[in-house]
């Protein structure tokens, strides 16, 4: 049983070294725990310190190019290294190295592919009001998405069996903490959350440099997320607000058209008439792309399923390599 624990970096140098010094070598029921880096496009000796550290392998990018690709990237190194069990933690040493068996421990015992570890959120002193609000409220728009019961949903300190990472895909390039929660939901993945702690506050978060664009950032990953991962029910809900408003609309020009509050009877009011059967055209067109996007969606899942089957391979042929 082989763990690989995973650090996205992107001009860590600071920090590195101490989230590295805390990080086990031994875990019991594991035969061999390894390190690994996702360089980042770096401009500062992240990958020196790394190094020093001992490290066992470094992905590296030549430029930046999110946490998202290089969370994926890491995701693709460590399959190709043999890992059964993939960490992910950050550099900034915010989760407590010493929970990582805690973490692991429901993929050792089959109950689970997928844990996320839940911060304890109130307890976080840099975080302000705002931020806890935020973070309480993505998660639990995730929740009702992705169907599971998961109480942090943006925390990035989480452990991946193989067979979830072989599964896995991130479309969106802000963050992948949303997305790959939401689509193990979908694809049916037991997937669950163990307390952990946190450490000291070393440095600012990089995905969060301001509340208003959080929120922003934050609105569109979730919209695109369900846009890519519930369609119909997405399109549905959406075309079914212009299409409400232009049936009653046009049930209040046909209850004046006959005369029914005491109005003079037959009188056109063509406006009112024209503009509900534009919101009901409108309604009427949201639902026809949601039927297109789920059918759409449908192509989407076998496209899937023979990427899984091409890493499989991919992964078959290298561990024969290896050995």
């Amino acid at each position: 049983m082989k763990l690989i624990i995973q650090i996205p970096c992107y001009n860590e140098e600071a920090t590195l070294g101490l989230t590295l010094s805390q990080l086990p070598r031994q875990i019991p029921g594991i035969d061999e725990v390894e390190w690994l880096i996702i360089n980042d496009g770096s401009l500062d000796r992240t990958v020196e310190v790394a190094k020093a550290c001992g490290v066992d392998h470094i992905v590296d990018f030549d430029h930046n190019q999110g946490l998202a690709k290089a969370f994926m990237a890491g995701i693709e190194a460590c399959l190709l290294k043999g890992a059964d069990i993939i960490v992910n933690t950050d550099a900034d040493n915010q989760y407590c190295a010493d929970d990582i068996p805690k973490l692991i421990e429901p993929i050792l015992a089959g109950t689970a592919e997928i844990v996320v570890g839940a911060r304890p959120i109130q307890d976080i002193k840099h975080f302000s009001p705002v931020k806890k609000f935020l973070q309480k409220l993505g998660s639990w728009v995730v929740r009702i998405a992705s169907k599971t019961d998961i109480p942090d949903a943006p925390s990035g300190f989480r452990a991946i069996s193989r067979n979830a990472a072989l599964q896995m895909n991130v479309f969106n390039e802000y963050t992948y903490t949303l997305e790959t929660i939401i689509q193990a939901g979908q694809k049916g993945m037991a997937i669950t959350s163990v307390p952990i702690r946190t450490n000291d506050y070393l440095r600012p978060s990089r995905l969060v440099k301001s509340i208003p664009s959080y929120i922003q950032r934050s609105i569109v990953t979730i919209i695109r997320i369900f846009m890519t991962y519930r369609p119909l029910q997405f399109f549905m809900t959406l075309g079914s607000v212009p299409f409400s408003l232009g049936f009653i609309l046009c049930l209040r020009w046909l209850m004046l058209y006959v005369g029914i509050f005491g109005d003079s009877p037959e009188k056109p009011r063509v406006p009112s008439l024209v503009f509900a059967a534009i919101l009901i055209l409108i309604g009427f067109q949201l639902w026809m792309f949601g039927l297109v996007a789920d059918l759409m969606s449908v192509n989407r899942k076998l496209l899937e399923d023979i990427q899984l089957r091409l890493r499989r391979s991919e992964i078959h042929a290298a561990s024969k390599r290896r050995f």
